[in-house]
């Protein structure tokens, strides 16, 4: 079932989310009649922050515009004929609007499947109850949004009432002074024209006095009431803002924090602007309103307490809007988080508020740098940093730019490098790839006709700096740990020293998953197999773990018992090997990998003889094993399980896994009872059926003696360190094998 089909069947908030994704940047009608074309086109293969990758990107947006044509051509009858106008018009609209900008089209695009994926697997995964209290909550915000439409609504028109009724206060404030005039000037008239003149004037006078006495005592009270008015809104926009910045943005940049150890993608960043830009507006709007009344007020001073409370209001507002400001200063790309010196490196930010507050009308520029964990504290105490840097940034400038089709303001580093880092004295055993950097990114701006200006900052996941690819294991774990375990609002970059197993688990089981590509995640079989590693046990049950805790020491700083690698080391070797060369036999459920040599004896002595199974080394960073069970030749009747010497990354780069199966004939079925040509035969490399450029090319098979060696030293002895580091060297062992005198003797192996 297509993406879009599913889309279509979103319900209630999920389709207005939905919805919300498409406008006059990417119509919804476009989506619709080229879902096929556009789930089917390319676009993770271009890389947004690469200016090389345009072409492709043009090429997309022609092939998009051409589909649109000849959708629109084929449109006929009646109903047809409106299609078919809006179809081309769509197509001339699209290829304006992208033509110069073709990558903002497929970042649109990409964000557009992203979200609707999202949508869709929150739909598929996410029990009842959750998406009910999901919705709940968005909900909840869009109704607090119309009630503060409305409350502003209502103050802008009492505001209104209020200057109206002041102007014709002071009309007829005018005219009682006109009038004070004309009495004053009858003082040189005769006694009684005077007389005759002046009492119609002082009765008009006190009429008109009396009016302005009543009418200020009303324009007080209208003050006081708008005030208070103002006073209620301001409540309701810092509980919508809180509920918005304090929760919603802080649980997206939870979401992306857990994205880095392979967690679902982050999405929802479009509604969050849509929220937050709404904010602004109704923010920016009471604002004036409230200094409109502060005009009133200087225009017409009255005893009472205005002044003083307009005043207030108004720095109390000014404090809402500089906070929504200063936090939807956001990093919408982070930095790698394993950070390698002298490597080219891309980030993005974005200021969710920029384009209805008119930021880009000039553009602002924003810059980073690296900074200690020592100077992240400091930044978030508003403490002055120490100004010397930690390190040196090339390309680190860059000013932000405004993308009027999707309506955000953004600052795209494409080519960042750390030139160098000053690193810290380190604490104890720690080590360096256990050091921790953030990116500072800065920028400083105005809105409202230079009215406010800001100094804006964010920083970046915690980063851990490498120089060697050797460094890159344990950066891994130390970034892994903090983006499992951080929590929200800590002091940087603070994370528990332990923490219980399932919390181990889940982050093991997301960042398999992730490194895999695959939906098949570790079992609780695998979990108790990796518990029992962990903490040197021998249970098989998985409650004997829940209450137990694993420490940052023995995930990846004390050796395991008897081995030279940590346990982080040991599963990471694990993941790098299954990802580069072993993916799809685990998505085939080939692979059972966390078996230890006797449960694999357990399973296959029960097997008949030629059943194999595939485990992981448990001596070996990165190996796997092949055991299989077979008759013992020296012994009539009894039967063993076998172990070939661990396969390493080396061993496949030379030849597959499928391949070194295929070659093996005493490898029949694999566990429990699938023959292996089911299995493997759809990844043997085919045989070459002629020879290339006159020359016929070699093959090199896999083979085990089925006669051994009278010292222990042979393929099957688990004490041997033999490892096949080229071609040759598998020719010169076999070579060597054929010399030796051969002894009917087989030696077992782990």
């Amino acid at each position: 079932m297509s993406l879009w089909i599913q889309a279509q069947q979103l319900q209630g908030e999920a389709l207005h989310q939905m919805q919300a994704l498409y406008g006059q940047h990417f119509p919804i009608e476009v989506r619709h009649y080229l879902a096929q074309w556009i789930e089917s086109q390319p676009w993770d293969s271009v890389e947004l922050d690469n200016p090389a990758e345009e072409t492709k990107a043009k090429r997309l947006l022609d092939n998009l515009v051409g589909e649109l044509q000849k959708k629109a051509q084929v449109q006929g009858g009646e109903d047809g004929f409106l299609l078919k106008i809006k179809l081309g018009h769509y197509a001339t609209t699209l290829k304006s609007t992208y033509d110069r900008c073709p990558l903002e089209l497929v970042r649109c695009i990409k964000q557009i499947l992203q979200s609707e994926q999202r949508l869709v697997q929150e739909a598929t995964n996410v029990s009842i109850g959750a998406m009910d209290s999901l919705s709940q909550r968005h909900q909840q915000i869009n109704q607090a949004f119309e009630e503060l439409r409305l409350a502003t609504q209502e103050t802008e028109n009492e505001l209104r009432k209020l200057q109206h009724s002041q102007e014709y206060f002071i009309i007829q404030y005018q005219e009682n002074l006109r009038i004070q005039a004309q009495l004053s000037s009858l003082s040189s008239l005769p006694a009684a024209e005077r007389s005759q003149r002046e009492t119609p004037l002082q009765s008009k006078r006190a009429t008109v006095e009396a009016w302005l006495t009543r009418e200020a005592s009303t324009l007080q009270k209208y003050r006081l009431d708008l005030a208070e008015q103002h006073q209620k809104t301001l409540a309701l926009l810092r509980k919508q803002q809180t509920l918005i910045l304090d929760e919603e943005l802080i649980q997206w940049k939870r979401r992306q924090q857990l994205a880095g150890n392979g967690g679902q993608h982050e999405g929802g960043l479009d509604i969050l602007q849509s929220w937050c830009e709404k904010l602004a507006d109704l923010i920016w709007q009471n604002r004036q309103q409230i200094r409109r009344c502060e005009h009133l007020t200087q225009q017409l001073p009255l005893p009472g307490p205005m002044e003083e409370l307009l005043r207030k209001l108004n720095a109390d507002i000014t404090d809402v809007i500089s906070a929504l400001v200063t936090s939807t200063f956001i990093i919408e790309k982070q930095p790698p988080q394993v950070l390698k010196t002298q490597t080219k490196f891309a980030a993005t930010v974005r200021l969710l508020v920029g384009g209805k507050l008119n930021v880009h009308m000039s553009p602002p520029q924003v810059k980073a740098a690296i900074v200690s964990e020592q100077q992240a504290k400091a930044l978030v105490k508003n403490e002055s940093t120490n100004s010397e840097s930690s390190g040196e940034i090339l390309n680190n400038n860059c000013v932000m730019e405004y993308h009027q089709a999707t309506g955000t303001l953004s600052a795209h580093f494409r080519n960042m490098s750390l030139k160098r880092i000053k690193r810290s004295d380190r604490r104890g055993a720690e080590s360096v790839t256990e050091e921790k950097f953030t990116i500072l990114f800065e920028s400083q701006f105005s809105v409202g006709g230079n009215e406010l200006g800001f100094h804006v900052k964010t920083m970046s996941l915690p980063v851990v700096v490498i120089v060697h690819g050797s460094q890159d294991n344990n950066a891994t774990a130390t970034v892994l740990w903090d983006n499992a375990f951080a929590e929200p609002g800590r002091v940087p970059f603070v994370v528990p020293d332990k923490v219980k197993w399932p919390q181990i688990c889940e982050a093991l089981d997301m960042k398999y998953k992730a490194e895999m590509h695959t939906t098949r995640g570790l079992t609780e079989e695998n979990l108790v197999f990796l518990a029992q590693k962990a903490f040197t046990s021998s249970s098989n049950n998985p409650e004997d773990y829940h209450n137990m805790t694993v420490s940052w020491a023995q995930f990846n700083r004390e050796n395991l018992p008897g081995r030279s690698f940590t346990f982080w080391q040991w599963f990471d070797g694990v993941v790098e090997l299954m990802k580069k060369h072993l993916k799809p036999h685990w998505n085939d459920g080939a692979i059972l990998g966390f078996v230890n040599k006797q449960q694999a004896q357990d399973m296959l002595m029960s097997k008949p003889n030629g059943t194999f199974l595939l485990r992981f080394s448990d001596s070996e960073i990165g190996g796997i094993t092949i055991a299989w069970v077979a008759e013992n030749p020296n012994k009539q009747g009894e039967r063993l399980v076998w172990n070939l010497l661990p396969y390493t990354t080396k061993d496949f780069s030379i030849r597959s896994l499928a391949d070194r199966i295929s070659d093996l004939n005493h490898l029949v079925y694999l566990y429990p009872d699938r023959p292996k040509d089911e299995v493997f035969a759809k990844y043997y490399t085919p045989p070459l059926s002629k020879a290339v450029d006159g020359y016929v090319k070699p093959e090199i098979k896999q083979v085990v003696p089925e006669c051994f060696l009278s010292n222990t030293d042979n393929i099957l002895d688990t004490d041997a360190e033999f490892e096949l580091d080229y071609p040759m060297d598998v020719a010169r062992h076999v070579e060597e094998l054929l010399r030796r005198p051969a002894v009917n003797q087989w030696s077992s192996q782990q």
